[in-house]
This record gives structure tokens, sequence and C-alpha cells, in this order.
């Protein structure tokens, strides 16, 4: 189609001009025009699109941009592929016209970025993974593709408000699982804050709610404590005629939130809510001493941490971050953060390390981003591997802590902080890892499952006659390891799954029983596994002997003669037996429709009557309901929306159901006594399991019980957080 270069209306000439004035790089009038086309492709191709909100479309792309220029800082490329980003799939402009009207290199990033945008079904692969394994799989071509779909979904988060509430769950909760880690690997802090803060709002909105309104009262008395703290330190650094800045900075409302879930404290207990940041003017050469300079006189006036002295000046971390940071006894006896930077580092840590070198210098050499994305290629060229191992493998690396050990040959490699031996031979190589038979750290035999530390050189000795097994999963942290022995040990697994489902078949026609989905299904709960290769695996391996099968056996025909004898009763010996009569209904209703259906509850948080919950539609184990709040909820909200289903309690009177509390405190004469005769004859609670640990004066330990909901549950903590000696009761 041919592109006419149309004057743009005063409303976006003004957005325009604003968008150029906001860049954080200079552009030059030639890269104006570039932008200046690109904005009247965009305005023409979107006019009469509008938004959920009712604005003209036009104004979203505008703002992308506006975030490419001036939050990450890029060159006018990327602010023209910004305004460009929805063109070609929603308006009838095409690569070519690209091409010829902006030139090759936008029309590639476009390109990129508009195939993230379409999604390929695939039954095996989870759509959203699949779609995150494409944006991930851009990097090695331009980062800048990654950069401006980050900005889109920041921008897009700004807006959540005019979205439907489910539609509104899906993105926070994408955006928490891979745009945010993503924000924070290439060091786009600010916005990684951001993304994290907004899906909050709608993940928890009431806790967010709290921590903001909480942070907001404080702002005050913040600003007159780095008043204080500024009077203090101002003498000292200025006769050593060192030109900075002092500024307070909150911790973001999220990492608030986390710390206080995590450590199970209040919002007062989480004293570094609060830094204080030293932005310095240095030449490269001189940072390093300055930075240093100024942690001694620091340290000279406020008692420091020393477990808290965080060096990423000598050693910067993998995304290009710079600083030091240490905590010290600052005005008032509080404990507070102290960031110290050069004004070259905090514009890396504000803008990205890729906006800094990869785009505003033509520096030749390959700079930290390189090396990452360098790193990301033999992960990004295992095509057959499912899409969610890929995603999860790439993004749980992404928040770790990291430590620095080197190869025999002295190379030095980044591992994630609590890696062992084991976990470095799959680093190095996939085919080192699975033919591990030993290790040695700094010239000593170790185990297998031995912890590195910064420093130590690692010596792999294998063998062809080792495989995986089972153990080598208690050995490793890190994803990679984790998901390659889990492949290893999968392929002898599904060997022995085959053979004990024809064991299985066979021995049931033994029995006068058909081996099918349902009856599989009733197997699998008579024997409570989740999945029927498990089931067929413990019977290929012996685990379920033919005792077992013949119990389940006995139990089934029972339970169908039950059946037939009530379906004669009602003279409906003509009707068909079909798994509906099987179903157990409990009050817990789901849909629009408040329909009742069969559930089971997930084991991985348990949810109880008054919790609030989701069904997860699972293709073998029907409806699993989870807590909103389950570890799992990020995951399968962004990777199977499509199979998430509202659920709501409406009656719970004549069903207990468990939950486990976790409690801590100083150990005495009696303090156990006292917790089982509260639970058992004040509460009236019934206790299935307990399990308590001593160790030097203190104690931990669990309680499981059965209640009938979440108001019982919450009086029972209470009563148990006033037992003297108790310091910590949660739900776990």
């Amino acid at each position: 189609m041919l592109i006419e270069n149309k004057i743009l209306p005063k409303r976006i000439s003004d957005l325009y001009e604003d968008l150029i004035d906001s860049s954080y790089q200079k552009i030059s009038l030639k890269e104006k025009k570039v932008i200046y086309q690109s904005l009247v492709i965009a305005y023409n191709g979107h006019d009469g699109q509008t938004r959920k909100s009712g604005e003209p479309y036009i104004h979203h792309p505008i703002e992308v941009a506006k975030i490419v220029a001036k939050d990450i800082g890029l060159d006018y490329i990327s602010i023209a592929s910004a305004l460009l980003h929805d063109v070609v799939e929603d308006t009838d402009v095409t690569f070519k016209d690209l091409n010829e009207s902006v030139g090759n290199e936008i029309s590639r990033i476009v390109n990129g970025l508009t195939k993230i945008s379409t999604l390929k079904k695939n039954e095996d692969y989870s759509i959203q993974a699949e779609n995150y394994r494409r944006m991930l799989l851009t990097l090695h071509k331009d980062i800048r593709v990654i950069l401006i779909k980050t900005a889109d979904r920041l921008h897009n988060m700004r807006t959540i408000d005019f979205l439907s509430k489910a539609k509104q769950e899906q993105m926070a909760s994408e955006s928490l699982y891979i745009y945010a880690p993503l924000a924070h690997r290439v060091g786009l802090y600010n916005i990684k804050n951001e993304l994290e803060d907004l899906s909050l709002r709608i993940l928890e909105t009431r806790k967010y709610n709290l921590i903001k309104n909480k942070i907001d009262k404080e702002f005050v008395n913040q600003e007159k404590y780095v008043e204080s703290f500024k009077k203090l330190i101002n003498n000292s650094l200025d006769d050593q005629k060192i030109k900075y800045s002092i500024i307070g900075r909150n911790k973001s409302i999220y990492s608030i939130h986390n710390k206080i879930q995590k450590k199970n404290i209040s919002f007062d207990e989480v004293y570094d809510r609060f830094a204080i940041r030293i932005i310095y003017k240095s030449t490269p050469k001189n940072e390093k001493f300055i930075a240093w300079k100024i942690y001694s006189i620091i340290t000279d006036h406020f008692t420091s941490n020393p477990t808290r002295l965080r060096d990423w000046i000598t050693l910067p971390k993998t995304n290009g971050y710079e600083a030091l940071h240490i905590t010290v006894v600052g005005p008032k006896n509080k404990w507070v953060e102290i960031q110290i930077r050069s004004e070259r580092m905090d514009e890396i840590a504000e803008k990205g390390y890729a906006a800094h070198y990869g785009y505003k210098h033509s520096e030749s050499k390959k700079n930290e981003v390189d090396l990452w994305l360098n790193k990301l290629q033999e992960a990004l060229t295992h095509d057959n591997e499912h899409a969610i191992d890929f995603v999860e493998d790439f993004k749980l690396n992404f928040y770790s802590k990291e430590i620095y050990v080197f190869t025999p040959k002295g190379d030095l490699k980044s591992l994630k902080s609590g890696s062992t031996a084991l976990d470095f031979a799959f680093h190095v190589h996939t085919g080192i890892g699975i033919k591990t038979r030993g290790a040695r750290v700094n010239g000593k035999l170790v185990p297998l499952s031995h912890t590195l530390k910064s420093g130590d050189q690692v010596d792999i000795i294998t063998s062809e006659n080792v495989k995986p097994n089972v153990n080598w999963l208690n050995f490793v942290e890190t994803s990679k390891a984790k998901s390659k022995i889990k492949s290893s040990i999968n392929e002898e697994k599904n060997r022995i799954s085959m053979e004990g489902k024809e064991i299985l078949e066979r021995k049931l026609r033994q029995l006068k029983i058909k081996l099918d989905d349902k009856v599989s299904g009733q197997m699998m709960k008579f024997f409570k596994i989740n999945a029927s290769n498990d089931l067929f695996y413990k019977i290929g391996i012996g685990s379920i002997d033919n005792k077992k099968i013949k119990s389940f056996a006995s139990d089934y025909n029972s339970y169908i003669g039950y059946f037939k004898r009530r379906i004669g009763s009602n003279n409906k010996a003509n009707k068909k037996l079909d798994s509906t009569d099987f179903i157990k209904f409990d009050k817990l209703v789901f849909g629009k429709e408040k329909e009742l259906l069969e559930y089971s509850i997930a084991s991985c948080c348990n949810p109880i009557p008054g919790d609030k919950v989701f069904g997860f539609i699972s293709v073998k184990d029907g409806i699993k309901v989870h807590r909103q709040d389950c570890p799992n909820s990020i995951s399968l909200r962004s990777n199977y929306a499509y199979r998430i289903i509202s659920a709501n309690w409406i009656d719970s009177d004549n069903h207990e159901f468990n939950a486990q509390i976790e409690i801590n405190g100083i150990d005495d004469i009696g303090l156990i006594n006292n917790i089982t005769s509260l639970i058992s004859n004040s509460m009236n609670v019934n206790m299935n399991k307990i399990s308590f640990e001593t160790n030097d004066g203190t104690f931990s330990g669990f309680v499981s019980v059965e209640v009938k909901n979440k108001v019982i549950l919450n009086k029972l903590l209470k009563k148990l957080k006033s037992i003297e000696g108790i310091e910590k009761v949660s739900r776990k």
C-alpha cells in the first residue's frame, strides 16, 4: 500500500514534540525526520481505532515510545520501532511498506515484535509459554525487541483498569511471571519495580493498599531522616572535594510485600524498606577509589554491619549493575541501607545496561549484555524442549544471586548461589553432567552435593557407566540441572510405565475388569496417585503388587454393586452407569452459573472454606482447587488462563478440611502439652499429625489439624499466639 505523508493534527504534533523533548539521548534533525515519518504511518494506520478506555489507539504507541525514549533511554531507531510496533499486526501496513518508508532496521525490529504477538496454537505447548519462547528467541537477534516489548507491557499495565477482571488477573500474573524478571535481567530496575507493584495492585488489592498507605504516611519522616543523615556527613564529603547528591528511595511495595510473606513478619519489622543513595561525580579512572573513600567516611560516622556489605563495583552483576551497598546504624539508631554509585553507575541502574553501552557509545568490544546473550544460545536452540520447562529454566535464574567459580583451566563461570558440584557439571555441558561420577574442589574429592563458594576451582570426574538417578535431584539447585536430570530419568520411567500398563491390563483382565480411563481414574484415587503414568510406573517397579491390585478390585466391584442395587431400587434398571454416578458434591460452586462440579483440593496450597480460591482445569485430574495466593497461582494464570475457572464457597458445615500450622518459640517444660491441650480441648479441633524439634533452647515444628472453615482456623492461630513462649504461629 502507498503510505501518505500527511500533516499530523495539532494534538498529535504536540505529543510528538513532547516525545522528542523527553528523549534521554540527543536526537539529530535527520533522526527526528525518521521518528516523525514513523508517527505519520502509525497515525494513519491506527486511524479510527480506539482502546478499551475509549481514547484513540495512537496514544498507546506514542506512550510506549516515550517509555523507550525517556525511561529506557534508547536510540531513535527504537523510538520509531515503538511507534510502529502494532501497525503490521493491526492495520493494512506491510513490512514492505516499512522497508520503503523507514528502512530495513526498523522493519526488522517491528517484525520481531509482531512475531511475539502472533500466537501459534499447539496442543503440546501452553499458548502463553510458547509466546514467551518466541519473545526470548528474538533476544540473540536484537535486544531492542525485548526492551520495546517490555515498554509495551508497562503501558498496558498502567492502563489495565479498563479491562475485565479476568483479563486483568491474567495480564498481571503474566507480568510477574516473565516481564518483571526480564526487566530485572537487563537492568531496568525502575520498570521491574513498577511492573511488580502494578501487578500486585491487581492480584492482592487489599494488601497493596495497606502497604502503600503506610509508605505514604512515612514519607515526611523519611525526608527529615535523609536531611539528618546529610548533616552528619556533608562536611566530611566536602572536605574530600567530592561532588555528590544524596537522596532517599523506598523499597518497592511488591518487595516489602514479598518480605512480609516470606518471613511472616509485619510491615514495621521490614527494617530495610527505605534506603539512602549517594551519587557522586567521577572520571572512570577514579570511580572505585572515590566509592571506597565514601564508604570509609560513612563507616567512620556510623557502625556498619559487615555481613551486609555488597561489593558490585569490584565484580558487577551480570546485568551490568555496579554499586557499593552497606547497612549501618544511622541517625536515631535505625538500620539503614546506603547505596554508593557514580553518575555512570546510576545511569546504568536507572536506564539499563543495554541502553547505556549497546546504543549510546560506539564501542566495538563486547559488553556484559553481549556476553549474557551469548550464554543464552544453547538454551535458545533447544526447540524440542517443552515451552513451559524452557520458560521456567530461563526465569528461575533471573532473580538468583550469583557465585563465581573456576574451571581447572582457570575460566571463570557464574552460577546461582547455593549451586553444587553437580550443578557446575551441568552448567559446563549437559554431556558432562549426565556422566558425572565425582568432583574435586580446590584439589580435594567432594560429594556431588557439595555446595560451592565464590573462588572455588572445580574439576569434574566423568564415567561412561554413570546414569542420573532420582537422588541426583536432591543434589542440585539450578533449574537447568534439574531439567536435564528429569529428562534423563523420564526416558527410563516412560519405558517402565509402558511395561507397568501392560502388566496391569493383564492382571485386571484376570479379575474380570477392563482397564479404561474410568477404571484408571478410580485406581488413582484408591492409591492416592495424581497421574496415570505414575500409577503404571509403580506397578512396573512392583511397589503396587498383586495383593494391592486385588484389594482395589474388591473395593471397585463392591462400589459397582452398590450403584447397581441403587439404580434397580429406583426402577432405573436400564440406565447406564457413567462417571457422574461417582461424583461427590461439596459446597463449592464454579463459574458464572454457580455450578456444583466434581473437584479435588490442590496439595500445593490446601485451601479450606473461607479462602479465596479458583479452579484449574487439568487434563488428567479434572478441576483442582487452588488458593488465590497459592505459590503456583501466577504460573498457572500466566500459562493456562484459558483453563482457569472462578470458584466460590457457599457452605461447608458438613465437611472438615486439613490445615497445617507452623509454630516456633522458646522451649519450656510443658509447652507442647499446652499447645495440644488448647487445640484438642479448648477449640475442639482434631489433630492429624504433630512434629516438633528442639535446638539450644528453641523449638520449631508443625501441627496438622482438621477445621471446618477459615474463621475457626484464624481463632485457633490467635489463641496459639497467646501461649507464653510461642514467638511465631503461621499457616503453611
